[in-house]
């Protein structure tokens, strides 16, 4: 099915075809099209830009958007459009919104972005939503204005973003990294969460553990971790028996307080006294992973998701470690290949590794 911005520009080709609009002949502003054809106007823009970046329009700062005098072979034209390389583009604007980043786990993925950007001469805006899906939105909202595109750390929450996903279905330029919206056609670059988690598991079982427990917030509508649960129970197949802890809130962003803190060490402990069986958990993430050392008092082995271990002061776990660089860099790609007019995969994988706790570096 077409985007919502190709249906614009495929009107304006069959309008150009056909000589209903001749070179020099004015087009439709954002606001007609978008009016026309029952679309924001962020779709209105892009299609315009699409159009201009074919070669097929030229706008015109305080006048509006014409056809260019000198057509190119409209019968070699296919759609969707793609861009016409270029050493005059003008530089891109790009978005960052993200929960927050630590060295636990985000600031290599800003890093490698932010240095992807400068390699384009792409401007970057960094926007914190802290965990909480208003600010998301409203992030979402005030930017799509002012940038060519977004790339998004979705936060943890029990429903989608709606001003994302407005985004999305009208054609805006997206490309979301660490996790994916399930059944949503959009740009996404993560690790293979099934496979680095059943990975983990696998070694944890090769160690010789049996009874071995899975921790996490709440997976709902956040596909890294139900990733990460799904190959954690795919990794037994009859060599040990799976537990799983999956209430814990503490750790989300914009949930950790004192008494949150306190509250889930009990449940931890609650859960292991129930369970003295467990010898081995398996938490999501990696401050989760040092809540879990804490609660067991080291009664137990620790395993997680990303594990900077002594660089920020605490322990180093046996740990999949995700390959942050890679998927800030490969987000940038995309984004500029979506704004150039070329189709881009809706899911892109980027590989991780398992680190012992005894070579964590």
């Amino acid at each position: 099915m077409a985007l919502l911005y190709e249906r614009i520009c495929n009107h304006v080709l069959e309008q150009l075809r056909r000589g209903a609009l001749r070179p020099g002949d004015r087009v439709p502003s954002e606001m007609e099209l978008a009016a026309q054809f029952e679309v924001s106007r962020i779709t209105s823009k892009r299609a315009l830009e699409v159009l201009r970046e074919a070669g097929l329009v030229e706008r015109i700062r305080g006048k509006g958007t014409f056809v260019v005098r000198r057509l190119p072979d409209l019968s070699r034209i296919t759609m969707p459009l793609r861009g016409r390389p270029g050493p005059r583009q003008e530089a891109r604007s790009i978005a960052l919104i993200v929960p927050d980043v630590s060295e636990a786990y985000g600031l290599d993925l800003l890093n490698a972005i932010e240095e992807r950007c400068a390699e384009y001469g792409a401007h970057l805006v960094v926007r914190r939503t802290h965990g909480r899906q208003t600010d998301e939105e409203k992030a979402v909202d005030s930017l799509v204005a002012s940038v060519d595109g977004l790339i998004v750390f979705p936060v943890h929450g029990d429903f989608y973003n709606a001003s994302l996903l407005r985004q999305v279905l009208d054609g805006y330029p997206v490309v979301l990294v660490d996790r994916h919206l399930s059944g949503i056609p959009v740009a996404a670059v993560h690790t293979d969460n099934v496979a680095a988690a059943r990975a983990l598991t696998a070694r944890l079982l090769d160690q010789g553990h049996r009874h071995i427990a899975f921790l996490s917030p709440p997976p709902v509508n956040t596909s890294s971790i139900e990733e990460r649960l799904e190959g954690f129970r795919s990794a037994f197949e009859g060599r040990g028996q799976a537990y799983e802890l999956t209430d814990l809130r503490s750790t989300l962003p914009g949930s950790t307080t004192t008494e949150s803190v306190r509250a889930d060490m009990e449940v931890i402990r609650a859960f292991r006294e129930r369970l003295p069986e467990v010898t081995a958990y398996f938490a999501c993430e990696y401050n989760l992973a040092r809540m879990v050392d804490r609660a067991l008092g080291g009664d137990g082995v620790v395993a997680c998701f990303d594990s900077p271990g002594d660089s920020i002061g605490g322990p180093p776990y046996l740990h999949v470690r995700q390959n942050q660089a890679e998927m800030g860099r490969r987000a940038v790609d995309l984004l500029l290949a979506q704004l150039r007019g070329e189709p881009v995969p809706n899911l892109s994988m980027v590989p991780f590794e398992l680190v012992d706790a005894d070579s964590n570096t």
